[in-house]
Protein backbone atom coordinates (compact mmCIF):
# COMPACT_ATOMS: atom_id res chain seq x y z
CA UNK A 1 0.00 0.00 0.00
CA UNK A 2 1.17 3.30 -1.23
CA UNK A 3 2.01 6.02 1.52
CA UNK A 4 -0.86 8.73 1.09
CA UNK A 5 0.84 11.95 2.82
CA UNK A 6 -1.18 14.07 4.57
CA UNK A 7 0.52 16.97 5.38
CA UNK A 8 -0.70 20.00 3.19
CA UNK A 9 2.55 21.54 3.49
CA UNK A 10 4.42 19.07 1.19
CA UNK A 11 1.45 18.29 -0.80
CA UNK A 12 2.14 17.71 -4.72
CA UNK A 13 1.84 20.84 -6.60
CA UNK A 14 1.25 23.13 -3.46
CA UNK A 15 2.96 26.33 -5.04
CA UNK A 16 0.78 26.04 -8.02
CA UNK A 17 -2.22 25.37 -6.28
CA UNK A 18 -1.37 28.47 -3.76
CA UNK A 19 -0.56 30.62 -6.79
CA UNK A 20 -4.05 30.43 -8.03
CA UNK A 21 -5.75 30.48 -5.43
CA UNK A 22 -3.52 33.57 -4.71
CA UNK A 23 -4.88 35.18 -8.11
CA UNK A 24 -8.28 34.36 -6.68
CA UNK A 25 -8.28 35.68 -3.52
CA UNK A 26 -6.89 38.90 -4.59
CA UNK A 27 -9.34 39.41 -7.24
CA UNK A 28 -12.39 38.53 -4.76
CA UNK A 29 -10.67 41.18 -2.91
CA UNK A 30 -10.38 43.90 -5.76
CA UNK A 31 -14.35 43.05 -6.13
CA UNK A 32 -15.45 43.47 -2.12
CA UNK A 33 -13.24 46.85 -2.29
CA UNK A 34 -15.28 48.19 -5.37
CA UNK A 35 -19.04 46.77 -4.55
CA UNK A 36 -18.71 47.15 -0.91
CA UNK A 37 -19.61 50.00 1.66
CA UNK A 38 -17.28 48.67 5.21
CA UNK A 39 -15.61 51.83 4.78
CA UNK A 40 -13.70 54.06 2.48
CA UNK A 41 -13.15 52.84 -1.28
CA UNK A 42 -9.17 52.15 -1.06
CA UNK A 43 -7.19 54.67 -2.53
CA UNK A 44 -3.41 54.29 -3.69
CA UNK A 45 -2.00 53.62 -0.28
CA UNK A 46 -4.67 51.46 0.11
CA UNK A 47 -4.62 49.27 -3.04
CA UNK A 48 -1.18 48.74 -2.70
CA UNK A 49 -1.14 47.57 0.90
CA UNK A 50 -4.43 45.38 -0.12
CA UNK A 51 -2.22 43.52 -3.03
CA UNK A 52 0.62 43.45 -0.88
CA UNK A 53 -1.30 41.39 1.82
CA UNK A 54 -2.23 38.49 -1.22
CA UNK A 55 1.20 38.47 -2.82
CA UNK A 56 2.92 36.37 0.62
CA UNK A 57 -0.06 33.68 -0.04
CA UNK A 58 1.87 31.86 -2.44
CA UNK A 59 4.55 30.66 -0.10
CA UNK A 60 1.90 29.89 2.36
CA UNK A 61 2.63 26.05 2.92
CA UNK A 62 6.13 27.24 3.10
CA UNK A 63 6.16 29.74 5.67
CA UNK A 64 2.98 29.82 7.14
CA UNK A 65 3.95 31.84 10.46
CA UNK A 66 5.78 34.25 8.13
CA UNK A 67 3.36 34.89 5.69
CA UNK A 68 0.68 35.40 8.69
CA UNK A 69 2.64 38.03 9.93
CA UNK A 70 3.48 39.64 6.87
CA UNK A 71 -0.49 39.63 5.67
CA UNK A 72 -1.35 41.32 9.54
CA UNK A 73 1.73 43.70 8.67
CA UNK A 74 0.23 45.02 5.47
CA UNK A 75 -3.95 44.34 6.77
CA UNK A 76 -3.61 46.38 10.20
CA UNK A 77 -2.64 49.80 8.62
CA UNK A 78 -5.19 49.19 5.81
CA UNK A 79 -7.62 48.83 8.58
CA UNK A 80 -6.42 52.09 10.30
CA UNK A 81 -6.31 54.34 7.06
CA UNK A 82 -9.94 52.95 7.11
CA UNK A 83 -10.19 51.71 3.71
CA UNK A 84 -12.86 48.94 3.17
CA UNK A 85 -12.66 46.44 5.67
CA UNK A 86 -14.34 43.70 4.06
CA UNK A 87 -11.84 43.52 0.95
CA UNK A 88 -9.04 42.24 2.94
CA UNK A 89 -10.94 39.26 4.72
CA UNK A 90 -10.21 36.31 2.36
CA UNK A 91 -6.46 36.80 2.22
CA UNK A 92 -6.85 37.18 6.20
CA UNK A 93 -8.86 34.04 6.73
CA UNK A 94 -6.76 32.10 4.44
CA UNK A 95 -3.46 33.18 5.85
CA UNK A 96 -4.87 32.13 9.57
CA UNK A 97 -6.33 28.96 8.24
CA UNK A 98 -3.16 28.13 7.36
CA UNK A 99 -1.61 28.72 10.32
CA UNK A 100 -4.19 26.41 12.22
CA UNK A 101 -3.83 23.28 10.07
CA UNK A 102 -0.29 23.62 10.04
CA UNK A 103 0.60 24.11 13.55
CA UNK A 104 0.04 22.84 16.69
CA UNK A 105 -3.49 24.54 18.77
CA UNK A 106 -1.60 26.10 21.31
CA UNK A 107 0.50 28.03 19.35
CA UNK A 108 -2.75 28.33 17.28
CA UNK A 109 -4.61 30.26 19.56
CA UNK A 110 -1.39 32.26 20.84
CA UNK A 111 -0.50 33.86 17.36
CA UNK A 112 -4.03 34.61 17.25
CA UNK A 113 -4.49 36.40 20.71
CA UNK A 114 -1.04 38.50 19.60
CA UNK A 115 -2.53 39.20 16.55
CA UNK A 116 -5.91 40.45 17.60
CA UNK A 117 -4.45 42.09 20.90
CA UNK A 118 -1.98 43.95 18.05
CA UNK A 119 -4.76 45.12 15.88
CA UNK A 120 -7.31 46.45 18.78
CA UNK A 121 -3.79 48.36 20.27
CA UNK A 122 -3.41 49.84 16.85
CA UNK A 123 -7.31 50.55 16.05
CA UNK A 124 -7.60 52.33 20.02
CA UNK A 125 -4.45 54.07 19.97
CA UNK A 126 -5.95 56.11 16.75
CA UNK A 127 -8.54 56.84 18.40
CA UNK A 128 -11.14 54.41 15.84
CA UNK A 129 -13.43 52.89 18.56
CA UNK A 130 -15.80 52.26 15.24
CA UNK A 131 -12.99 50.23 13.71
CA UNK A 132 -11.92 48.78 17.51
CA UNK A 133 -16.00 47.24 17.59
CA UNK A 134 -15.98 46.41 13.59
CA UNK A 135 -13.08 44.17 14.32
CA UNK A 136 -14.40 42.70 17.60
CA UNK A 137 -17.11 41.85 15.48
CA UNK A 138 -15.14 40.05 12.43
CA UNK A 139 -12.91 38.19 15.07
CA UNK A 140 -16.34 35.84 15.78
CA UNK A 141 -15.79 35.10 12.01
CA UNK A 142 -11.73 34.76 13.45
CA UNK A 143 -12.61 32.38 15.97
CA UNK A 144 -14.80 29.93 13.77
CA UNK A 145 -11.80 29.86 11.44
CA UNK A 146 -9.59 28.50 14.00
CA UNK A 147 -12.01 25.69 15.24
CA UNK A 148 -12.31 24.31 12.06
CA UNK A 149 -8.80 24.65 11.29
CA UNK A 150 -8.44 22.49 14.27
CA UNK A 151 -11.10 20.06 13.56
CA UNK A 152 -9.30 20.00 10.08
CA UNK A 153 -5.46 19.09 11.22
CA UNK A 154 -7.19 16.43 14.05
CA UNK A 155 -9.35 15.08 11.14
CA UNK A 156 -6.06 14.71 8.91
CA UNK A 157 -4.21 13.21 11.76
CA UNK A 158 -6.76 10.96 12.38
CA UNK A 159 -6.37 9.54 8.23
CA UNK A 160 -2.78 9.90 8.24
CA UNK A 161 -2.94 7.25 11.50
CA UNK A 162 -5.42 4.80 9.77
CA UNK A 163 -3.19 4.84 6.69
CA UNK A 164 0.29 4.26 9.02
CA UNK A 165 -1.87 1.27 10.88
CA UNK A 166 -2.97 -0.20 6.95
CA UNK A 167 0.53 -0.18 5.88
CA UNK A 168 2.19 -1.75 9.19
CA UNK A 169 -0.48 -3.99 9.16
CA UNK A 170 0.34 -4.98 5.30
CA UNK A 171 4.28 -4.61 6.02
CA UNK A 172 3.57 -7.52 9.14
CA UNK A 173 1.51 -9.52 6.99
CA UNK A 174 4.25 -9.52 4.03
CA UNK A 175 6.98 -10.54 7.02
CA UNK A 176 4.80 -13.20 8.29
CA UNK A 177 4.61 -14.67 4.48
CA UNK A 178 8.69 -14.09 4.27
CA UNK A 179 9.20 -16.03 7.63
CA UNK A 180 6.31 -18.59 7.14
CA UNK A 181 8.13 -19.40 3.37
CA UNK A 182 11.72 -19.15 5.42
CA UNK A 183 10.66 -22.01 7.93
CA UNK A 184 9.18 -23.69 5.22
CA UNK A 185 12.45 -23.90 3.08
CA UNK A 186 14.13 -24.78 6.45
CA UNK A 187 12.06 -27.47 6.96
CA UNK A 188 12.47 -29.22 3.61
CA UNK A 189 16.00 -28.72 3.62
CA UNK A 190 16.12 -30.68 7.07
CA UNK A 191 13.97 -33.03 5.43
CA UNK A 192 16.09 -33.64 2.39
CA UNK A 193 19.24 -33.59 4.23
CA UNK A 194 17.79 -36.40 6.68
CA UNK A 195 17.00 -38.62 3.99
CA UNK A 196 19.55 -38.42 1.78
CA UNK A 197 22.07 -38.78 4.47
CA UNK A 198 20.56 -41.96 5.60
CA UNK A 199 19.39 -43.44 2.32
CA UNK A 200 23.18 -42.84 0.95
CA UNK A 201 24.85 -43.64 3.73
CA UNK A 202 23.27 -47.16 4.10
CA UNK A 203 23.70 -47.63 0.28
CA UNK A 204 27.10 -46.51 0.53
CA UNK A 205 27.66 -49.20 3.76
CA UNK A 206 25.61 -52.13 1.89
CA UNK A 207 28.08 -51.25 -1.53
CA UNK A 208 31.10 -51.90 0.39
CA UNK A 209 29.79 -55.03 1.62
CA UNK A 210 28.82 -56.10 -1.99
CA UNK A 211 32.34 -55.16 -3.27
CA UNK A 212 33.74 -56.61 -0.31
CA UNK A 213 32.43 -60.04 -1.42
CA UNK A 214 33.16 -59.71 -4.94
CA UNK A 215 36.97 -59.07 -4.35
CA UNK A 216 37.15 -61.34 -1.02
CA UNK A 217 37.43 -64.54 -3.03
CA UNK A 218 36.28 -64.56 -6.53
CA UNK A 219 37.03 -68.45 -7.01
CA UNK A 220 34.23 -69.15 -4.44
CA UNK A 221 31.99 -66.52 -5.07
CA UNK A 222 29.03 -65.99 -2.21
CA UNK A 223 26.37 -65.65 -4.73
CA UNK A 224 23.55 -65.88 -2.55
CA UNK A 225 25.35 -62.81 0.20
CA UNK A 226 26.23 -60.38 -2.97
CA UNK A 227 22.53 -60.78 -4.12
CA UNK A 228 20.84 -60.27 -0.88
CA UNK A 229 23.64 -57.07 -0.55
CA UNK A 230 21.89 -55.86 -3.93
CA UNK A 231 18.91 -56.41 -2.57
CA UNK A 232 18.94 -54.12 0.48
CA UNK A 233 20.10 -51.58 -1.78
CA UNK A 234 17.27 -51.67 -3.94
CA UNK A 235 15.07 -51.72 -1.15
CA UNK A 236 17.34 -48.98 0.18
CA UNK A 237 16.48 -46.77 -2.82
CA UNK A 238 12.76 -47.45 -3.29
CA UNK A 239 12.56 -46.48 0.24
CA UNK A 240 14.22 -43.08 0.01
CA UNK A 241 12.29 -42.47 -3.38
CA UNK A 242 9.19 -42.85 -1.75
CA UNK A 243 9.99 -40.54 0.80
CA UNK A 244 11.78 -37.98 -1.57
CA UNK A 245 8.36 -38.33 -3.22
CA UNK A 246 6.19 -37.08 -0.37
CA UNK A 247 8.63 -34.37 0.42
CA UNK A 248 9.11 -32.96 -2.66
CA UNK A 249 5.06 -33.22 -3.03
CA UNK A 250 5.01 -29.99 -1.04
CA UNK A 251 6.13 -28.02 -3.62
CA UNK A 252 3.39 -29.03 -5.96
CA UNK A 253 0.66 -28.78 -2.99
CA UNK A 254 -1.79 -26.19 -4.20
CA UNK A 255 -3.57 -26.85 -1.00
CA UNK A 256 -3.50 -25.12 2.57
CA UNK A 257 0.21 -23.56 3.12
CA UNK A 258 0.24 -26.06 5.93
CA UNK A 259 -0.75 -29.62 4.03
CA UNK A 260 2.46 -31.62 4.74
CA UNK A 261 1.37 -34.95 3.62
CA UNK A 262 1.95 -38.22 6.08
CA UNK A 263 4.74 -37.36 8.23
CA UNK A 264 7.39 -39.99 9.59
CA UNK A 265 6.61 -41.42 13.05
CA UNK A 266 7.63 -43.59 16.18
CA UNK A 267 5.76 -46.58 14.50
CA UNK A 268 8.52 -46.20 11.82
CA UNK A 269 11.25 -46.83 14.35
CA UNK A 270 11.87 -50.20 13.72
CA UNK A 271 12.63 -49.81 9.50
CA UNK A 272 15.21 -47.55 10.86
CA UNK A 273 17.63 -49.69 13.03
CA UNK A 274 16.59 -52.90 10.83
CA UNK A 275 18.20 -50.88 7.99
CA UNK A 276 20.90 -50.19 10.30
CA UNK A 277 21.35 -53.70 11.40
CA UNK A 278 21.77 -54.36 7.22
CA UNK A 279 24.36 -51.57 7.50
CA UNK A 280 26.42 -53.43 9.95
CA UNK A 281 25.15 -51.98 13.30
CA UNK A 282 24.28 -54.12 16.66
CA UNK A 283 21.55 -52.06 16.99
CA UNK A 284 19.74 -52.44 20.88
CA UNK A 285 16.08 -50.77 21.04
CA UNK A 286 14.64 -49.81 24.21
CA UNK A 287 10.84 -48.15 23.34
CA UNK A 288 8.22 -47.12 26.06
CA UNK A 289 6.05 -44.51 25.27
CA UNK A 290 2.82 -43.53 24.85
CA UNK A 291 1.21 -42.20 21.76
CA UNK A 292 2.34 -38.70 20.43
CA UNK A 293 1.34 -36.14 18.39
CA UNK A 294 2.34 -36.32 14.71
CA UNK A 295 5.25 -33.43 14.61
CA UNK A 296 6.84 -35.02 17.67
CA UNK A 297 6.71 -38.41 16.81
CA UNK A 298 8.46 -36.96 13.26
CA UNK A 299 10.76 -34.91 15.25
CA UNK A 300 11.61 -38.19 17.41
CA UNK A 301 11.63 -40.61 13.80
CA UNK A 302 14.46 -37.82 12.47
CA UNK A 303 16.39 -37.27 15.17
CA UNK A 304 17.00 -40.85 15.51
CA UNK A 305 16.92 -41.58 11.95
CA UNK A 306 20.20 -38.75 11.94
CA UNK A 307 21.87 -40.37 15.03
CA UNK A 308 21.67 -43.52 13.55
CA UNK A 309 23.15 -42.34 10.07
CA UNK A 310 25.79 -40.46 11.89
CA UNK A 311 26.78 -44.22 13.75
CA UNK A 312 26.45 -46.13 11.00
CA UNK A 313 29.37 -43.64 9.30
CA UNK A 314 31.71 -42.46 12.19
CA UNK A 315 31.46 -45.16 14.42
CA UNK A 316 33.61 -47.89 12.79
CA UNK A 317 33.13 -50.96 11.54
CA UNK A 318 29.90 -52.89 13.15
CA UNK A 319 29.33 -50.48 16.10
CA UNK A 320 27.45 -51.22 18.87
CA UNK A 321 24.72 -48.56 19.07
CA UNK A 322 21.78 -48.58 21.79
CA UNK A 323 18.10 -46.92 21.09
CA UNK A 324 16.24 -45.83 24.11
CA UNK A 325 12.73 -44.06 24.02
CA UNK A 326 10.65 -43.76 27.26
CA UNK A 327 7.79 -41.51 28.59
CA UNK A 328 8.91 -39.57 31.96
CA UNK A 329 6.75 -36.05 33.34
CA UNK A 330 5.42 -35.50 30.72
CA UNK A 331 7.75 -35.68 27.81
CA UNK A 332 9.70 -38.02 25.21
CA UNK A 333 12.96 -38.75 26.44
CA UNK A 334 15.29 -40.20 23.57
CA UNK A 335 18.80 -41.57 23.83
CA UNK A 336 21.28 -42.54 20.39
CA UNK A 337 24.27 -44.57 21.95
CA UNK A 338 27.24 -45.81 20.28
CA UNK A 339 30.64 -47.35 21.41
CA UNK A 340 32.59 -45.41 18.20
CA UNK A 341 34.99 -42.97 17.58
CA UNK A 342 32.38 -40.36 16.97
CA UNK A 343 31.48 -37.92 14.42
CA UNK A 344 34.79 -35.44 15.34
CA UNK A 345 37.34 -37.89 14.93
CA UNK A 346 36.50 -39.18 12.17
CA UNK A 347 35.53 -36.39 10.24
CA UNK A 348 38.85 -34.65 10.88
CA UNK A 349 39.90 -32.04 8.27
CA UNK A 350 36.12 -32.29 6.76
CA UNK A 351 34.42 -29.58 6.59
CA UNK A 352 31.31 -29.68 9.12
CA UNK A 353 27.76 -30.94 8.13
CA UNK A 354 24.35 -30.20 9.46
CA UNK A 355 23.47 -33.41 10.93
CA UNK A 356 23.92 -32.23 14.68
CA UNK A 357 22.41 -28.70 13.69
CA UNK A 358 19.41 -29.96 11.95
CA UNK A 359 18.77 -32.60 15.06
CA UNK A 360 18.97 -29.62 17.25
CA UNK A 361 16.08 -27.54 14.77
CA UNK A 362 14.22 -30.65 14.80
CA UNK A 363 13.84 -30.51 18.66
CA UNK A 364 13.30 -27.00 18.77
CA UNK A 365 10.66 -27.03 16.09
CA UNK A 366 8.70 -28.75 19.04
CA UNK A 367 9.63 -27.08 21.98
CA UNK A 368 12.02 -29.60 22.95
CA UNK A 369 15.79 -29.46 23.74
CA UNK A 370 18.78 -31.78 22.20
CA UNK A 371 22.51 -32.58 23.77
CA UNK A 372 25.20 -34.31 21.12
CA UNK A 373 28.89 -34.81 22.40
CA UNK A 374 31.19 -37.27 22.94
CA UNK A 375 30.86 -39.95 26.26
CA UNK A 376 33.20 -40.32 28.94
CA UNK A 377 33.75 -43.94 28.47
CA UNK A 378 34.00 -43.64 24.67
CA UNK A 379 31.67 -43.38 21.30
CA UNK A 380 29.23 -40.90 20.96
CA UNK A 381 25.49 -39.65 22.67
CA UNK A 382 22.66 -37.87 21.29
CA UNK A 383 20.11 -37.13 23.96
CA UNK A 384 16.92 -35.02 23.39
CA UNK A 385 13.88 -33.97 25.56
CA UNK A 386 10.53 -33.16 23.88
CA UNK A 387 7.52 -32.32 24.96
CA UNK A 388 4.22 -34.42 24.49
CA UNK A 389 1.86 -32.06 24.71
CA UNK A 390 -1.16 -33.99 25.28
CA UNK A 391 -2.65 -36.72 27.40
CA UNK A 392 -1.37 -39.89 27.36
CA UNK A 393 -3.31 -42.85 25.09
CA UNK A 394 -2.37 -46.66 24.41
CA UNK A 395 1.01 -47.78 24.47
CA UNK A 396 2.48 -48.35 21.21
CA UNK A 397 3.61 -51.60 20.12
CA UNK A 398 7.55 -51.12 19.29
CA UNK A 399 8.92 -53.67 21.29
CA UNK A 400 11.26 -54.03 24.48
CA UNK A 401 14.64 -54.08 24.56
CA UNK A 402 15.90 -56.44 21.90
Amino acid sequence: MAAINRDPRTAPHGTRNDALLTIVAALLAVFLGLVTDAGRRPDAVGWTLLVAAHAPLVWRRRRPLLVFAVVIACVLPYHMLDNNHTAPVPASFIALYTVTVTQRPFRTLVVSAAGLALSLGGMLSLGGDKQAAELLRIYGWVFAVIFVGIDVRYYRQYIAAVFERAERAERTREEEARRRVAEERLRIARDLHDLLAHSITLIGVQTSVAAHVLAADPERLDRETVAKALDDIAETCRTARGELRTTLEVLRDHGPADARGPLPGLDSLPALVEAARLAGARVEQTVRIRQASPAVGAAAYRIVQEALTNAVRHAGPEPAVRVELHEADGALHLAVTDDGTGPAADAAGRPPGFGLVGMRERARSVGGTLDAGPREPGGFRVSAVLPLGGPPAAVLPLGEAT
